[in-house]
């Protein structure tokens, strides 16, 4: 069964830090474009970072630019998202996505990936 497992999420105070885990299993993350979105009720997925399939290329929301950090284990078949310095905007379920063939130019759109994970809750709180 291929699949996407997000772990990591929680309460947090603002300041904080998080690592959100998304570990695959019936399919290798190496290779394969690798996104990381969040959303909250009402508006659509956001990406939050993403890393191209030969990791040339990564791009990160403005919005987390300097205290996010996207990285990969491919021994453990995982991605990490570093969250340092959270805000309350923050707040949010944060998914892992996963395509083989996606595009440079598509990775922002979460429509473009194949696989997802169920989502962790991130909630930034004091």
């Amino acid at each position: 069964q291929l699949q996407l497992v997000e772990s990591g999420g929680g309460l947090v105070q603002p300041g904080g830090s998080l690592r959100l885990s998304c570990a695959a299993s019936g399919f290798t993350l190496d290779g394969r474009a690798i996104g990381w979105f969040r959303q909250v009720p009402g508006k659509e997925r956001e990406a939050v970072a993403c890393v191209s399939r030969g990791r040339l290329y990564s791009d990160y929301a403005r919005s987390v630019r300097g205290r996010f950090t996207m990285s990969r284990d491919n021994a453990q078949n995982t991605v990490y998202l570093q969250m340092t310095s959270l805000k309350t905007e923050d707040t949010a379920l944060y998914y892992c996505a996963a395509d083989q063939n996606l595009i440079t130019s598509s990775l922002r759109v979460a429509s473009e990936y194949d696989y997802w994970g169920q989502g962790t809750q991130v909630t930034v709180s004091s």
